[in-house]
């Protein structure tokens, strides 16, 4: 029964250890608290998780989900923007033709590339505009 029991503990903490982990915002680093707030000064209930050794911020931004990537040193990684369905590139709609979309998102990196999210079967996949495949 013992070992059952600590199959079962390692297993859960695999699981919640390969997904983002939500983190108080007094752990925040102050320069990543900091380049947020310059970038959004009037932003409030922010939520912060760890995304591997990067911060994450969520928040709503005119209406819509979205999230802010920062390194440990305050450094704007790319910024995630919840989209509707039809404001895909019609060239990654075409390449999703006939599959059940989830959820999308807008990508912006940091150097200006866009790439669009769509969640499939609780899969993130991303493309650029012209709807070619991108590798995480």
């Amino acid at each position: 029964m013992k070992k059952i029991f600590g199959v079962f503990i390692l297993i859960g903490s695999l699981i919640t250890t390969s997904q983002a982990q939500k983190l108080n915002a007094l752990k925040v680093p102050a320069a990543v608290k900091s380049a947020f707030s310059k970038s959004h000064p009037a932003t409030t209930n922010v939520h912060w998780e760890m995304e591997k050794q990067d911060y994450e911020a969520g928040f709503t931004l005119n209406g819509k989900k979205t999230s802010a990537l920062y390194s440990a040193k305050g450094i704007l990684l790319e910024t995630e923007v919840e989209i509707n369905k039809s404001e895909l590139p019609i060239l990654v709609i075409t390449k999703l033709k006939g599959i059940r979309i989830a959820e999308t998102a807008k990508i912006t990196k940091a150097n200006g590339t866009v790439l669009y999210e769509a969640e499939v079967k609780g899969k993130d996949l991303l493309f650029d505009a012209s709807g070619n495949p991108v590798k995480p």
